[in-house]
């Protein structure tokens, strides 16, 4: 029933136990869970556990190898900086990646209905007309969107603040490239890249797309 509109309202409207005991998906669900959390959650509970004492001798060891070299600290409970560069790259022969995308790039992906690249027809109109307001970068005549640093970033990091040499903020770190998925193993200081939203974008999202234009008002924009 959960594939037939029809039927999925019926049952909500009057929710049934004989009813979900015999429909075919809610069988199949419960059987899986039931054969997961009897036989492989034990195992895989012995095993994450296994892992962990594993890891942290490893890390001891590693420590004591090389006791005087400077390390991360924990990110999970301390605040953190690491240092980067805004920078292209090539991940392989005759592909490379520019360091920004604009909303161009974001229309050209555009497709009605799509739950991913569907867009609001307030934000078509803008880029039609062009209205980027004061957020506009002049060397690309379009909107920044994103671009890509040099940065690590791993899981908890999303929504950090990426601020420049002069204390200013310029986007928000929230995800990583995929040929560099290994850095979770070890860091491709080569192919590594932190994906940032850029401000100008978040601030035109507020300002001309939200029209909160109060909320700008209330910030000091660096020009």
């Amino acid at each position: 029933m959960i594939f037939n509109d029809t039927k999925w309202k019926a049952f909500m409207g009057n929710p049934d136990n004989a009813q979900l005991q015999d429909d075919p998906a809610y069988g199949y669900a419960s059987a899986f869970t039931k054969n997961y959390v009897s036989k492989y959650a034990p195992m895989y509970n012995i095993f994450t556990a296994g892992n962990a004492e594993l890891g942290r001798l490893y890390l001891k060891g590693v420590i004591e190898r090389e006791p005087n070299k400077s390390r991360y600290p924990d990110a999970t409970f301390t605040m953190r900086l690491s240092y980067g560069t805004v920078k292209p790259y090539k991940p392989r022969d005759a592909v490379s990646y520019d360091y920004v995308t604009t909303l161009t790039g974001v229309m050209e992906k555009y497709q009605p209905g799509d739950y991913e690249f569907d867009l609001p027809e307030k934000l078509i109109e803008l880029y039609k007309k062009k209205d980027f307001g004061q957020y506009k970068d002049a060397k690309k005549n379009d909107l920044v969107v994103g671009f890509i640093t040099t940065n690590d970033i791993t899981g908890g990091n999303s929504g950090s603040p990426v601020i420049n040499g002069n204390g200013e903020l310029i986007g928000l770190a929230f995800d990583g490239n995929y040929e560099a998925l290994s850095h979770k193993i070890q860091f491709d200081a080569v192919q590594n890249r932190t994906i940032c939203v850029d401000v100008r974008y978040v601030l035109w999202c507020i300002d001309k797309l939200g029209g909160a234009s109060n909320i700008i008002n209330e910030l000091k924009i660096a020009k």
